[in-house]
């Protein structure tokens, strides 16, 4: 080539860019290695190496895509991951950018562990108010595990170093395999049927997921906050956590600690016992001190050298409040003679017999006034019928009729006033003074009106 074209780095890179991003052989493809070089940024990106035994690659997951990842990933971690294969321009590199990830092997675990997890949770099973205190001296101390693992020695060997006098009753109980679950549930059943127990220790030693995966099964949870007795989980070793663990009172990190948590050191409670004895010695010498010179103080009173002196002013004082009672008590008297005095005074001026003669003579006046004002209304009133009567009879018909008059009623009872009011042949009564006459008329005659 005479004039050969020369590409920039940046225009390379942007090529072989453009080259993995169009392949679909190389977006969203599933990849399983070993996380190592593990960074988790501050903006809360994930940078990493994934590798197996001849290649690695570097992997980018961003914050967007790790925000609901339920663990966090570690070096040395096996984990399998789907992304898509692009190339850092400004690396000049190809890598993987993870959309998701989950640990190779115990993805499936994993996953069933924090659903139930989450579940429960929500349930309220693992609330704080729902834990219950651990006795501070218990008698019986139940242990559910393996009769033969190690677990069951640490816990009986460290009882009975720090707190001999507890009596100690181990459930065996299968802690691994299918029907382990069962077997927990079933024993802590069993333990409560034990009204004498005073706090439980359910665990067993470490191991891989799989081992402890009874401890995470739903069915032993439910036994636990269901216990009636305060239940302490030691499960594992201290990195170790399982359902059983948020379910329980309190967790242990290991057996031997559920142990040291279940009971007191003894020789701490000798040495306290001890140090409260001494404590309690030492106050009441102070006291006995401290009243023996109380007591040394009032034996050399003056008061107790001349016992006298306690009540002869007591009795000088009685004496004057004597006095004062005597002169108060006649004041009340006079007082109460005085206004005895004013009652009868009083009661001589509304005596009942005094009112009894004044209220007979005020009923006498209002009794002549009674007939007189009643005596003046009836001759009033005849007066005034007489004089009614009388304008009565001078208006009357009858008294007109008694000098020669008559009233003519026509069929219908209606006073005859006009000529017109009745017609030829029609029936009418005349009214006389001494009876009624029934005619019928027979001319109709007078003035044309």
């Amino acid at each position: 080539m005479d004039n050969p074209q020369y590409l920039t780095i940046q225009a390379l890179t942007k090529y072989i860019k453009r080259k993995f991003d169009k392949d679909p052989h190389l977006s969203g493809i599933y990849v399983k290695g070993e996380i190592s070089n593990f960074k988790r940024h501050s903006s809360g990106h994930m940078y990493f190496t994934l590798k197996d035994e001849r290649a690695r690659i570097l992997a980018v997951m961003f914050s967007s895509a790790n925000a609901s990842m339920k663990f966090t990933p570690e070096n040395g971690m096996k984990v399998l991951v789907r992304g898509d294969i692009s190339v850092y321009e400004s690396g000049g590199q190809y890598q993987i950018y993870v959309k998701e990830m989950q640990p190779d092997g115990i993805g499936d675990l994993f996953l069933a562990f924090q659903q139930l997890k989450e579940k429960l949770e929500k349930q309220g099973l693992f609330d704080e108010a729902r834990k219950r205190p651990l006795p501070k001296f218990p008698r019986k101390i139940g242990v559910i595990t393996s009769p033969t693992g190690a677990a069951v020695r640490d816990i009986i060997t460290t009882i009975e170093r720090r707190y001999p006098i507890g009596e100690i009753l181990v459930y065996p109980a299968l802690v691994q395999g299918e029907r382990a679950a069962q077997s927990i549930a079933d024993c802590i059943k069993k333990a409560n049927e034990n009204k004498e127990i005073d706090v439980l220790i359910v665990g067993r030693g470490g191991g891989s997921i799989e081992e402890l995966w009874a401890f995470n099964e739903e069915r032993v949870a439910l036994a636990i906050s269901g216990s009636a007795i305060p239940v302490i989980s030691a499960v594992g070793h201290e990195t170790d956590f399982t359902i059983a663990d948020f379910a329980a009172d309190m967790r242990a990190p290991t057996p031997t600690a559920a142990a040291e948590l279940a009971v007191p050191n003894i020789d701490d409670l000798l040495e306290r016992v001890l140090s409260r004895k001494v404590l309690l010695i030492r106050g009441i010498k102070a006291r006995l001190n401290s009243e023996r010179a109380r007591l040394k103080n009032v034996s050399s009173s003056i008061v107790f050298r001349n016992p006298r002196r306690l009540y002869e002013q007591k009795i000088e004082t009685v004496d004057r409040l004597t006095d004062q009672l005597n002169r108060n008590q006649q004041m009340r008297m006079q007082m109460q003679r005085d206004k005895l005095a004013n009652l009868a005074s009083s009661l001589k001026r509304v005596h009942p017999g005094r009112l009894l003669e004044q209220k007979n003579e005020h009923h006498l006046r209002m009794k002549k006034q009674l007939h007189a004002n009643f005596s003046n209304i009836v001759k009033q009133k005849q007066s005034d019928f007489s004089r009614t009567i009388s304008t009565l009879e001078a208006l009357s018909p009858l008294k007109i009729m008694d000098r020669g008059y008559s009233l003519v009623y026509s069929q219908d009872e209606k006073l005859v006033k006009s000529k017109g009011a009745v017609k030829e042949g029609e029936k009418v009564t005349v009214h006389l003074q001494d009876g009624k006459l029934h005619c019928s008329v027979n001319t109709i005659e007078g003035s044309e009106g």
